[in-house]
């Protein structure tokens, strides 16, 4: 073996895991939640807890990156480092709910974070959330990055540099009042460099038919990642310097998908009526990256491979990209309020 004469001395890989499980430890995460903020599933996060060398040098790095072992040095790591932020932030703000809390999302959430690539227009926090108000859909009566002007303590506030809205559970944090089920207690950050981040979680959770945690529906997840790509689009165009050309890095985490199977529950008489079996991992993340002027147009075509994805964790397989337009369309015709 050739001689050091760099300075830099051999990666100790068994030292670098240490140093990253002492760091989660330190800041309080589990497994599971160091998995989700590095976008990993937990047996690849299990594989590194363990030491193993079979890893990908990215998955290695998004693990590492997560308890702040990898300097910075491109923007192309400020979306991650963005998204890293508000979950922490979140979990400062339920921190002190009890544990069973509807705010926690105990029995599972997904994600959405998004950041928009291109020449942008400079924004005063102010201005940028005027631009938000602007660029919110209104296909489902509780659209994506909502922003309640009815309720003083839901509205958007300046944080950090940012805008945040977190939708916190009434009364005890348990009850089940309006706005005390998993699928009203959204949170949300948005940066006017054309970042944006938001958790929610299931409605399937938050009726009274069936437990929850036990099915994962067919037909929500094309509109509410369709509704997110939508409001994507419609930031991209506001804030788009001289009609500059806008790319959209799209990327979706579910979680909590272990005990659930897939069913037509939302909507049982559409023509989306698949069913699959449990699921065969705990969590999945789907990501895209798309032109934001054709997101209305080919809404579709950048759905259906994300969706087909997310089904095959349930077994099911044979999904047409007809099925998944014929569902979008009915988003698109869709107009609450």
């Amino acid at each position: 073996m050739s001689e050091d004469i760099g300075g830099v001395p051999p990666l100790n890989w068994s030292v670098l895991v240490s140093e990253a499980l002492r760091r989660r430890k330190t800041e309080g995460l589990t497994q599971k939640e160091h998995a989700a903020l590095s976008g990993v599933s937990i047996p690849t996060m299990a594989s590194f807890d363990r030491g193993e060398t079979t890893l990908t040098l990215a998955k290695a790095f998004d693990i590492l990156r997560t308890v702040g072992m990898i300097e910075e040095a491109s923007a192309e790591s400020a979306q991650d480092s963005f998204v890293s932020d508000a979950f922490a932030r979140w979990r400062s703000l339920v921190d002190k709910l009890p544990v069973r809390s509807p705010g926690r999302f105990p029995d599972g959430w997904y994600r959405f974070d998004y950041e928009l690539k291109g020449d942008l227009k400079a924004f005063t926090l102010r201005e940028f959330e005027r631009v938000l108000k602007k660029a919110e859909t209104r296909h489902t009566g509780w659209p994506v990055f909502l922003m309640l002007s009815e309720r003083q303590e839901f509205l958007p506030r300046e944080m950090d540099g940012l805008i945040e809205c977190w939708i916190r559970p009434e009364g005890d944090g348990t009850t089940r009042l309006a706005l005390a089920d998993p699928a009203h207690c959204d949170f949300w950050r948005g940066s006017p460099t054309g970042r944006m981040f938001s958790m929610r979680g299931y409605q399937e959770d938050s009726v009274e038919t069936f437990p929850p945690h036990t099915i994962f529906d067919t037909s929500l997840p094309i509109w509410r990642m369709g509704e997110a790509l939508l409001h994507a689009a419609n930031l991209a165009h506001l804030m788009a310097d001289d009609g500059a050309e806008i790319t959209i890095r799209f990327r979706v985490l579910y979680t909590g998908l272990a005990g659930r199977v897939l069913r037509s529950w939302a909507n049982p008489f559409g023509d989306l009526r698949l069913e699959g079996g449990g699921a065969r991992s705990d969590e999945v993340v789907l990501e895209t990256e798309v032109a934001a002027s054709e997101v209305t147009d080919r809404l579709a075509d950048y759905l259906y491979p994300m969706v087909a994805a997310l089904y095959e964790r349930f077994g099911v397989t044979g999904l047409s990209p007809n099925q998944v337009a014929v569902e979008v369309g009915r988003l698109l015709k869709s107009n609450v309020g």
